[in-house]
Order: C-alpha cells, then structure tokens, then sequence
C-alpha cells in the first residue's frame, strides 16, 4: 500500500522542504549577505545534482547546436531568478514571499496562452483573475505605507518578478527535456547557476568572516542547497517520470499554503486581515488554474 503512494509521499515531502525553505533562508540571511549564500548553497546542489547524473551514467555534455540556448536557459533559470529571490526574500516576510511564488503556475499559464499551444480555459482565466487579486491585497494591505522606500513592499514586487522569470525558464525547458534527462538537465542548469553565481558573490565570500556564522545559520544554508534545490529537484522530476506532469505540479499547490503556516508559526510574522484573504485568494486562484478540464462526451 505505501509503495503504490510512496511517490506521492515524496512529492509531499518536497512541498514541505520547498515551504520551510522560506523561513530557513530568512533565518541563515541574517547572518549571511544574500550574494555569499547564493553562491555556496549552489555550489552544494550542484555538487549533488554532479554524483547523481554520474551515479546513473551520464554526462554533463550536452550537443553542440542546443550549448548557447542551454546557457541561455540556464541564466535565465539560475541566476536572473535566483538573484530576484534571494534579493526578494531579504527584504519581504517569508510568508509573503512563498505566496508570491506560489503564482508561478498561474504566470505559467499565462505565457503558455501567447507562446504555446497550451492556451487558458475559462476556469483557468477565473483562477488567474482571483489570483491576481490575491496578489495586490498581499501587497497593499500590509501595515507598511506602498511605497519603493519599503523594504516588503519593494521585496514583493521583487519576488513576484521571480516567479514570472521561473515561469519564463520553465517554458523554455519544456523543449530541451525531450532531448536530455530531467537529472542531466538539472545538473548542467545547476552548473551554470553555480558559475554565475559564484562570480558575483566572490567579493562578499573574500569579506564573510566564516567564524562569526552560527551552526544553525550553516544549517539554514546547507538544507537549503542540498534539500531545497538538490534532493527536491531530483524527486520532483522523479515524480515527472512516474505519475505525469501534471499530476506531480499539483503538489506546488501546497508550498504558498505551508509557506505562510511556517512564516506565521517559526518567524512570528504578523500578517494582517488583508493579507490573510489575499493568500486565500492566491491559493483558490492556483487551484481552479490546475483543475483538470472534463470532457463532455
């Protein structure tokens, strides 16, 4: 019986790492400058994402006419996105933070509507409607003035960017995951994050004094590279490979749930009333964008 849903329960699992990585990063970032941490909790999923396309036999070596557009792909996906979201999470609430990127599938759905045959359904269209509304109550009912000189305010605008760029990457890797394995993929992805990301935080990781870091900020660091990007990924496309596409992307329906449980409950953030309808709002929107549309026979 637990064989027959054990993919299932991994999938749960990786919406409950991908929440509580909200938290986790907000905690080790008031130790860490958010370019150093980037950079290292890369170096750790590359590293694990490398030994797990070697264990099953493969290369990172992809075919010459596909390099540029991979690299390109790859920035896209792991160093514009991840420079947004750190940067986003450090001056946003960790609850807020995963609602907003709870919307990627919505963003999704939207650029698929104008660069994909995939186009949106009238539940779709209703989800993206509510979702959006959801958005500006989270943005404008918190107890901060609206304004660019707001930290949360400008953070959330940020995060909300990173959700539209992973959508962005996401639509881009549709086509190259037919030529190349999910974990082979992740691992040249990771690879050129890591590169990337490691150039830019190289000035912050020459001034971090490694000593003055807490073992619990380490610990935020080292979850969030090997479990948060590095395990994660490779069980989600795991379940990808196992119970479909589809099927496995309605478990991020949980993550802007468990994110804004974990913010309230770990961090002591304070949400208001808006705010609170705002997510409900966002979390519906999700939904009623994932529901399967029923054939009429």
């Amino acid at each position: 019986m637990i064989k027959k849903y054990l993919t299932d329960l991994t999938l749960i699992g990786v919406a409950v790492i991908w929440a509580l990585n909200f938290s986790v990063v907000k905690i080790s970032l008031l130790e860490f400058d958010p370019f150093s941490f980037n950079a290292i909790r890369f170096f750790l999923a590359f590293l694990l994402l490398y030994f797990a396309a070697k264990k099953k036999g493969l290369s990172l070596k992809v075919k010459r006419e596909h390099f540029w557009a991979l690299v390109g792909i790859g920035l896209i996906g792991n160093l514009l996105y991840q420079m947004l979201f750190i940067v986003g999470i450090n001056l946003t609430k960790a609850a807020n933070a995963s609602v907003m990127l709870g919307t990627i599938p919505i963003w999704v759905a939207l650029l698929s509507q104008f660069f994909t045959e995939e186009k949106l359904t009238p539940l779709k269209t209703i989800g993206v409607l509510f979702a959006f509304f959801g958005v500006a109550l989270i943005v404008a009912g918190g107890n901060n003035e609206i304004s660019f000189k707001s930290d949360t305010f400008l953070g959330d605008i940020i995060t909300i960017l990173s959700a539209v760029v992973w959508a962005v990457y996401t639509i881009f890797s549709k086509k190259y995951l037919k030529f190349y394995n999910s974990t082979q993929f992740s691992a040249f992805m990771a690879l050129i994050g890591f590169i990337c990301l490691a150039i830019i935080g190289a000035p912050s990781l020459v001034e971090l004094e490694w000593s003055s870091i807490s073992p619990k900020a380490y610990g935020g660091l080292f979850y969030s590279g090997t479990l948060s990007v590095g395990i994660a990924y490779l069980i989600w496309n795991n379940g990808i490979v196992k119970i479909g596409a589809v099927r496995t992307a309605t478990y991020q329906n949980l993550v802007p749930v468990l994110g804004l449980i974990f913010g309230v409950i770990i961090l002591d953030e304070v949400l208001t009333l808006f705010q609170y309808i705002g997510a409900l709002s966002v979390i519906a929107g999700i939904v009623m964008a994932r529901l399967p549309v029923k054939k009429i026979t």
